[in-house]
């Protein structure tokens, strides 16, 4: 039976094939030119096609672009990263708006909200009157159109074209955008959808190997202003030529779906790849991001250049990094100080960042060295376990905060500009909370199950960390971070006290587990001392509290006892023993009739 099933299954994958080879011949012959797409007939669209759309084809329409390709290949498009692409029509737009401005030049994005500076003349009081602010006309950029002195952009894997027929009809400033591919039906399929789109004026379709492509820009006029690079994978190969191609400030952008290799599943397979040991962390996610960093790095160090972060994002199973890159010897000698290792314990979670290198400022020299550690011993302090290794990797800031508030201002005023502009300015106001100068960080999970406690919410954890005199953030990258600069020492001292709130069953722990060895060391310094000084302030409080509220209520009933005589308690009674007085109803009041 089952060699029957696996026949029946190796002639329908013959059959598939063949189809998708005759489909493929007749559709995407290499040399052939496409024709432009046809609409469908009317009988298509009562039965739903929709415009652009041949028999066996499917349009997709995001953002101002619609793009088709055949039915039977559906890799050319991934629903799931719209919102990476919204995200970098964001960021380039942005981007485009501080490179021209240098220039003298504005951008108009469709949909903004515009605003016209008055003049009060308050001389002339009685006609109070407001005049536009006089100021000499500056060109503009609109959305669509070349512009001469604007970006020229590269997309190195384009695929069905898409990102490239959005940047053209969606960011403003652009001189020329080049959508590359080294597959010839891929780049036929460019051309249909460019047709489609009518922005053939801008976009160019091109049949190459994109790191080949790049090599041939490597000079100062040659080079691109923007470079996309989205492979399917990982980008290894590509950022080589990357940071050689794109232009003095240019603006780099990455994707890496190849998170199982970063977040540490293959350590060996990350090293060849980024120059860097992965190891499993909590941390993972972050970790990757500044693997990536860490990698492009070190490639700019190769030509005397170096990079500056700009945003980085940790989303769905994907991390899409967005770069500067500059030309400077002096810089690129402080890079070393700018990497960093991380000591992690396989025990307890606890990590420590080493720095790779050392910068020295004396009397406004600065001399850069080796650093020296490492920071931990040959055993966890808290748990006695062993230590990973892991690195190297960027140490410094991953975002721009400046260059984030500007893109977030941007989306905030256009709301309306992407169908994930509520998630963009979700993850970006993230981003702008993050602690910039703390890599890394915990999780809630991470330190309660290691001790074996009931997991504290994310707002103790918080308060006991800001408490005890420390900072605190959350993480874009997790929703249950804690990203601060708590030394791990205080950081398991603070859990200490959360467990004696929240005791676990002693004798069921192993002698040689990390809670064991975490809890068997009394709280000490600064969080214990304030516990139990809260403690004590307490102590009754809460009894005595509810015991004073019964008998003050009680007070004002008379003792029933007391009339018959046999209450024997005296003061002591919770009702009252006082005269009896006539009691007035709510409504009356003295004097009042009833």
């Amino acid at each position: 039976m089952p060699i029957r099933v696996a026949l029946c299954l190796q002639l329908d994958l013959r059959s598939l094939q063949s189809h998708l080879r005759r489909f493929c011949r007749a559709h995407f012959m290499e040399g052939t030119k496409v024709p432009p797409c046809k609409g469908p007939t009317t009988t298509d669209m009562e039965n739903g096609a929709q415009p652009g759309a041949e028999l066996g084809e499917t349009v997709i329409s995001e953002g101002a672009a619609r793009i088709v390709f055949p039915n039977s290949n559906e890799v050319f498009y991934n629903p799931v990263q719209e919102f990476n692409r919204d995200l970098t029509c964001a960021v380039i737009t942005e981007f485009a708006r501080i490179q021209l401005l240098s220039k003298g030049i504005q951008i108009e994005v469709p949909g903004e909200e515009k605003f016209q500076k008055v003049i009060v003349n308050l001389a002339e009081s009685e006609k109070e009157s407001m005049e536009p602010c006089p100021r000499d006309q500056p060109q503009t950029a609109t959305v669509g159109n070349i512009c001469e002195e604007g970006l020229s952009v590269l997309e190195g894997l384009a695929a069905s074209g898409l990102r490239s027929i959005r940047f053209a009809k969606e960011v403003p400033g652009l001189r020329a955008v080049i959508a590359n591919d080294a597959s010839a039906r891929a780049v036929d399929l460019i051309r249909c959808n460019i047709q489609l789109n009518n922005v053939s004026h801008l976009v160019q379709p091109n049949l190459a190997d994109a790191r080949l492509l790049m090599y041939e820009h490597q000079r100062g006029s040659q080079r691109f202003d923007v470079i996309d690079l989205d492979p399917y994978g990982s980008p290894a190969t590509f950022l080589d030529a990357a940071v050689q191609s794109v232009s003095e400030g240019g603006l780099l952008c990455v994707t890496c779906t190849d998170m199982a290799v970063m977040a540490g599943n293959s350590s060996e397979t990350c090293y060849s790849k980024y120059g860097a040991m992965s190891i499993k962390s909590k941390a993972c996610h972050e970790m990757a991001l500044r693997i990536v960093l860490h990698s492009l790095d070190l490639r700019a160090n190769c030509y005397q250049r170096y990079i500056v972060p700009l945003l980085s994002i940790s989303a769905d199973f994907y991390i899409r990094v967005f770069v500067r890159v500059y030309t400077g010897q002096a810089k690129v000698k402080a890079s070393a100080s700018k990497q960093g290792f991380v000591f992690q314990c396989v025990g307890c979670g606890s990590f420590h960042l080493q720095r790779l290198g050392k910068a020295v400022n004396n009397s406004g020299r600065v001399k850069f060295s080796a650093a020296t550690g490492p920071p931990v011993g040959s055993e966890c302090e808290h748990c006695g376990q062993r230590h990973q290794l892991g690195g190297p990797l960027w140490a410094e800031p991953i975002h721009d905060l400046d260059f984030v508030g500007q893109v977030l201002a941007a989306i905030s005023r256009n709301p309306g500009r992407f169908r994930t502009s509520a998630r963009i300015r979700g993850v970006l106001s993230m981003v702008t909370e993050e602690l910039p100068d703390v890599p890394l960080y915990y999780t809630l999970d991470q330190l309660s199950s290691t001790i074996h406690c009931n997991t504290p919410s994310l707002l103790q954890l918080r308060s006991a960390l800001l408490h005890a005199g420390y900072r605190v953030s959350l993480s874009h990258a997790c929703k249950n971070a804690v990203k601060t600069d708590v030394p791990p020492s205080v950081l398991w001292d603070i859990m200490r006290c959360w467990e004696k709130e929240n005791p676990v069953k002693r004798e069921r722990l192993s002698e040689t587990s990390p809670a064991f060895h975490i809890l068997k060391v009394e709280p000490r310094g600064k969080a214990s001392l304030e516990l139990a000084e809260k403690r004590r302030q307490l102590q009754n409080k809460r009894k005595e509290s509810s015991k004073e509220q019964g008998t003050d209520k009680l007070k004002a009933f008379p003792c029933k006892k007391l009339k018959q005589g046999t209450c024997l308690l005296g003061n002591e009674c919770c009702y009252s023993h006082s005269p009896e007085e006539p009691l007035l109803r709510p409504e009356s009041s003295p004097g009042s009739l009833p």
